[in-house]
């Protein structure tokens, strides 16, 4: 399945396209280079143009924008885009047996990544920074596409699927936090910050 065609059936039939999925070898390596890269990329290059040329308007500054700070948004992007995948991918495959599912990173890879799909396409709206918080929106859809392959893909009882969601949140929250605080520390020390 070429990576159109997946963005774009895990958008608009997502229960068929989970049974494809499932019925798919899983390849980490192609998945995040063939479809994790790319859909992040663009958003990539979205928040690059938005924050580096079209800027952001700060009250009281007026309109902000400078390469560093398109550089350091896409940069930043694409980095969560792989570390959020594979890690919550880890955080999902490292539960499973808790919540009677199958344990197999292979498949925690391919439901996240394909989870993650909306969050990426949503990304598109960066190219014109104070829409991008709508784009993020867009990521709430995830959580059902998640709600509907735990079940195909991780074959997690259907009574167990809302609990198994909420616990790899939680996780996922403290572990953001973190990221976040340590990807802001790293890009502050080698002078790309924000402004």
């Amino acid at each position: 399945m070429n990576l159109i065609d997946r963005a774009k059936n895990m958008i608009v039939s997502p229960k068929t396209e989970w049974e494809a999925v499932a019925a798919e070898e899983p390849d980490v390596a192609g998945i995040i280079t063939g479809y994790v890269l790319p859909l992040a990329g663009i958003a990539a290059v979205a928040a690059f143009i938005g924050y580096g040329l079209v800027g952001m308007p700060v009250p009281f500054f007026g309109v902000v924008r400078g390469i560093g700070m398109g550089v350091t948004h896409a940069v930043q992007l694409l980095i969560v885009a792989v570390v959020s995948c594979l890690a919550t991918a880890w955080v999902v495959d490292l539960l499973a047996p808790s919540f009677g599912s199958e344990k197999n990173f292979g498949r925690s890879v391919q439901l996240i990544a394909y989870m993650y799909t909306p969050s990426w396409i949503g990304g598109i709206l960066m190219i014109y920074p104070p829409l991008g918080i709508i784009g993020s929106l867009f990521g709430l859809y995830g959580i059902y596409l998640m709600y509907l392959g735990l079940p195909v893909i991780m074959k997690t009882p259907s009574d167990k699927v809302v609990v198994y969601m909420i616990v790899v949140a939680v996780i996922l929250i403290l572990f953001y936090v973190i990221l976040g605080a340590i990807l802001g520390a790293l890009f502050l020390a080698f002078g790309l910050s924000m402004l």
